[in-house]
């Protein structure tokens, strides 16, 4: 039960952050609506073997977007950085974020996170299952390690 609350959590907030751009592929004024079974699951470019996203509008590659991303179990980024604002809402899972030089913070389904651009932190998906969540971007998608990798 607490799964599902947390899917529709996670797609209510896509939806009402979502109403300031529409849709990809959405005539402006038009309804959108996409069940869960019919997003197109893609590697996410400029991102770490693993990570999957479900582009909602824009494109993440070039300018601001929404997506929903997901990382396989036990997934873990090293101290990185992004060029862009970004804003994520966790819909399934356990997101572990590290802010450069502060404990970790665990955040579970319905857990809200914002990083302004250049803000280090690392990102890990905890053991027990994939992580799932929506990620709304004010530009271009990049990762900028903080260390040669």
């Amino acid at each position: 039960m607490l799964r599902k609350w947390a899917v529709a959590l996670g797609i209510a907030v896509a939806v009402i952050l979502a109403s300031a751009e529409p849709a990809r592929g959405a005539e402006a004024g038009k309804a959108v609506v996409w069940p869960a079974g019919d997003l197109k699951w893609t590697d996410a470019p400029n991102a770490p073997p693993g990570v999957k996203q479900a582009v909602l509008w824009g494109d993440p590659a070039t300018g601001a977007s929404g997506t929903l991303q997901k990382f396989p179990p036990g997934f873990t980024s090293a101290l990185h950085w992004h060029s862009a604002n970004l804003r994520m809402v966790v819909v399934s899972g356990t997101v572990i974020h590290g802010p450069e030089g502060k404990p970790e913070v665990r955040l579970s389904a319905g857990s809200y996170l914002s990083e302004p651009a250049g803000y280090k932190h690392t990102t890990v998906c905890d053991k027990a299952s994939e992580c799932v969540f929506f990620m709304e971007g004010d530009g271009k998608f990049d990762i900028v390690w903080a260390a040669k990798k």
